[in-house]
């Protein structure tokens, strides 16, 4: 088996991940990645043209081709940049994203499309600067190359700026010995014909959640410690390795109080926990009219519009649901067109439709504020405004957050899209799964994202589905809403 910088690391995170991802790919989880691969590409397109004019290595198949057109470039005797200039030592494959040949010597540099440098970059380079010095090559410079957070776009893009380079060569160099250790290890470790009978560990999510993980842990009783939600993975793994495993386990130590409700709820069948007085305390803090607020935002790993920073959050849609006190509701929204930056259009329609001094209500509301905030500050006419929203608006999730309301199908989250079908298991208009296209906010930011490349009539389709979809976000938090005055209501009479 070749054995790439990516499996390399899949390696280093752990060996029998590998081993799966070579033997029996079908059982790992099926997970949604394409943003971040999209991401990824876009990035490396961008930064292709870091040092100037380039030549590229076209992927190919059969990866010696790769090798052979480098060689050819490398032997020629003029200085140059090569984007995925390939290598094979051994059984050892790479292709570096910058190559930077001057007088015959070489500087790598490996482009992330991350806004830090994490461990396990510099193990990817390391690594490709192991394979190019066991080749002979003069390699003076590796470096990681990844996106600047602090940089902010003014007319074209500077890529001096859009990206920062750290240097890591004397990492690589001193990384030798345990590069060579690592890759012995892995090759034999591959070489193993049964299925390896690799222990859990913290290197389940660390520095990736690994697919495989409910495949290894399928002999575990249902349900057990890596179901409570919110709890940190470290803490899990601690639980783990002291024999603390089902939920009978963690009935029998002190917890958290919320980790506490989802193993009670769940092993005891206990009945709805319902604080009226909790409850009643956070609806006396809401007056009408309200308004029902929910945003929908989208993120650009290259910023393709002034004022927008990698990877910052913009609003391209909200859903807004007005009820007034003798229960009349109403519904405005707001949908960008695509390929537009819609932050201005967007920002001038919400302060038409949410007045001065009233309240509006958000499910987790630091999004929406944080939102606010950012337009706010972009917007100096409407400032003051967009602040006055900011500051009126309270937040639907504080009775589930601690606890007010709490039932066992909440499966101990809080998120909206478990509380929903809690509280309301058969309305079918409630129900996200009977939605088409856009069933969650993910699939929402890339339907945006990706609209411009559509045609009209496709466009036309999935506009319907997104406010569709952004409609019944607010909708919910109406009915959520309506069933807490309820409640509070049946207490009373009680």
């Amino acid at each position: 088996m070749n054995l790439s910088k990516s499996k390399y690391c899949s390696g280093i995170q752990c060996m029998k991940m590998l081993w799966l991802e070579k033997n029996k790919p079908e059982v790992a989880e099926e997970v949604s990645n394409q943003a971040t691969l999209d991401n990824g590409t876009e990035v490396g397109i961008i930064a292709k043209n870091l040092f100037g004019p380039y030549v590229d290595i076209d992927y190919q198949e059969d990866l010696q081709k790769m090798v052979e057109q480098t060689k050819k470039e490398i032997e020629e005797p003029k200085d140059k940049v090569i984007t995925e200039a390939s290598f094979l030592y051994e059984n050892l494959f790479c292709s570096v994203d910058l190559l930077r040949k001057i007088k015959n010597h070489y500087q790598i540099y490996e482009v992330k499309s991350s806004t830090e440098v994490k461990d396990i970059y510099i193990e990817d380079a390391s690594y490709q600067y192991y394979v190019l010095t066991s080749l002979g090559l003069k390699v003076d410079k590796v470096c990681i190359v990844h996106l600047n957070s602090q940089y902010k776009r003014k007319g074209d893009l500077e890529l001096d700026k859009l990206f920062c380079t750290k240097d890591i060569t004397s990492i690589a160099k001193k990384s030798i010995p345990q590069i060579k250790k690592n890759i012995k290890e892995i090759n034999q470790f591959m070489e193993q014909i049964t299925e390896p009978q690799t222990p859990i560990g913290i290197q389940c999510s660390k520095p990736y959640d690994c697919l495989f993980f409910s495949y290894c842990t399928r002999h575990l009783e249902k349900p057990n410690v890596f179901d409570i939600r919110g709890m940190r993975f470290s803490s899990k793994m601690k639980y783990y390795h002291q024999g603390i495993i089902t939920f009978e386990d963690l009935m029998k130590i002190e917890l958290n109080s919320k980790y506490k409700d989802q193993v009670e709820f769940t092993l005891k069948k206990k009945e709805d926990k319902i604080d009226i007085k909790k409850i009643k305390e956070f609806l006396n803090t809401l007056s009408y009219p309200l308004y029902f607020l929910d945003f929908e935002t989208y993120q650009q790993a290259i910023p393709e519009y002034d004022d927008i920073s990698p990877y910052e959050q913009i609003p391209f849609q909200y859903s807004l649901h007005l009820l007034k006190e003798d229960g009349n509701l109403s519904h405005r929204e707001f949908l960008a067109e695509p390929n537009i930056d819609p932050r201005r259009q967007l920002a001038e329609q919400l302060v038409k439709d949410i007045p001065k001094n009233v309240c509006s209500i958000a499910y987790n509301m630091s999004f929406e504020r944080n939102i606010i905030k950012q337009l706010a500050d972009l917007y100096p006419d409407l400032r003051e405004h967009l602040l006055n929203i900011r500051e009126n608006m309270k937040d639907l999730m504080i009775p589930f957050y601690h606890h007010d309301y709490y039932t066992e199908n909440m499966q101990g989250s809080y998120s909206i899209k478990y509380v929903l079908p809690a509280l309301f298991p058969n309305e079918d208009s409630l129900n996200y799964h009977n939605l088409e296209d856009v069933h969650n906010g993910s699939e929402a930011m890339n339907a945006y994202a990706n609209m411009g490349k559509l045609t009209k009539e496709e466009q036309t389709r999935l506009r319907k589905n997104l406010l569709k979809y952004c409609e019944l976000d607010t909708y919910a938090m109406v009915k959520i809403f309506d069933k807490l005055q309820k409640v509070v209501k049946k207490g009373r009479q009680n």
